[in-house]
């Protein structure tokens, strides 16, 4: 088969880059196609994966710059595509549903937020998707008729144990591990569903690394600029060691949705802060269900504190929340080798998860 990936974000290289490597092991044809994003480009070329950039300016956060990059990625996919003639478009992507719809092309569109977070992107992608491809959790709302939906997250396609095994060593090039770290993440909330969110802000920041400097050693890392009193504890981080520092954290503190539940899935106790709180099944249930973290709000700061507070007091911290991602492991897949399935026999593979969606347990 002839498979086409779109990737517009970094989580996308972490999402798809085992099952890029699983298709690519059986003799599928795979052709990455990419938005600049952030650190998207370094990852690919760390991993050594070919790719062709559709959106090499990268675009304005304004609606008029949201409307003219994806109106250039949809001409761009389009002649790449009626070129290269591939049998199947798959991503996280509002670009694959168009073009596929263009060119009689099926789409798979995996995404793990819930319709009502993302509206923008759900009513630009799901009506031209054929399938969508979600956590069990997800409310993929008036397009439920084409969603399928399975026992995982994303960050089980890259951080389950059947792929990733934590590495001290990693660490100790930026960290010695002998003393507890804490993780500080900033994210920038510019996106178009990010529209009156709140997150960390500076001054909240600077309470939170006085209180944990006295407890060990602090990292920042962040989208957005630092004040000077913050730029001190940024450490420069290869993106691809970062999920090992991640793991042999005493904490994780930030307002990103994907760190959060990747430190949820390693088993680091996560603080998540911001107003997406409540909102997103797949965090609900990491935070409510498992107990791999907290949710707070943005006008909650002293339960912020609060909190912070008790979990770096509390010794057994890591050995409770060990115990706790065993629990959740248990009743989740492997969600690596269940899209190389999904992908690699699709059709036919809806059919088989819409009759029998246990079969599903057969990637563990």
């Amino acid at each position: 088969m002839k498979l086409l990936f779109h990737l517009g974000h970094p989580a996308h290289f972490h999402l798809f880059r085992n099952v890029i490597g699983n298709l690519k092991a059986k003799g599928h044809e795979i052709f990455v196609l990419i938005k600049k994003k952030d650190i998207l480009e370094a990852l690919l070329e760390e991993e050594g994966i070919p790719y062709h950039n559709l959106l090499p300016g990268g675009r304005k956060d304004t609606k008029a710059g949201i409307a003219l990059g994806q109106l250039k990625q949809d001409v761009r996919m389009l002649a790449f595509v009626r070129k290269h003639k591939p049998d199947l478009l798959v991503g996280t992507s509002v670009t694959i549903s168009h073009v596929g719809r263009l060119t009689a092309t099926p789409s798979v569109n995996i995404n793990e937020d819930d319709a009502n977070v993302v509206p923008f992107y759900s009513k630009l992608a799901y009506p031209f998707s054929d399938v969508i491809l979600s956590p069990e959790v997800c409310n993929n709302s008036r397009w439920e008729h084409k969603s399928i939906h399975y026992a995982g997250y994303h960050e089980l396609a890259y951080l389950h144990p059947n792929h990733f095994k934590p590495d001290r060593e990693v660490v100790e090039k930026y960290l010695a591990t002998n003393r507890p770290y804490y993780i500080l993440r900033f994210a920038k909330l510019g996106a178009h569903h990010d529209k009156g969110i709140k997150g960390i802000s500076d001054e909240l920041a600077i309470r939170l690394t006085d209180l944990l400097k006295a407890h060990g050693r602090i990292m920042i890392t962040s989208e957005r600029e630092l004040i000077p009193e913050l730029e001190q504890y940024r450490i420069p981080v290869n993106p691809i060691d970062m999920h090992h520092i991640m793991a042999f954290a005493q904490l994780y503190i930030g307002d990103s949705q994907t760190m959060a539940a990747e430190a949820g899935v390693l088993g680091t106790p996560f603080i998540r802060f911001n107003d997406f709180v409540g909102r997103i099944g797949y965090l609900n249930e990491l935070e409510n269900k498992y107990k791999l973290g907290v949710g707070i709000r943005s006008h909650e700061t002293e339960k912020l504190m609060q909190t912070v507070e008790e979990m770096v007091q509390d010794e057994e911290l890591k050995n409770v929340y060990k115990f706790r991602r065993l629990q959740m492991l248990e009743d989740k897949i492997d969600v690596a080798q269940f899209l190389t399935w999904f992908i690699e026999n699709y059709p036919e593979s809806t059919e088989t998860m819409k009759n029998n969606p246990n079969y599903q347990f057969e990637f563990k």
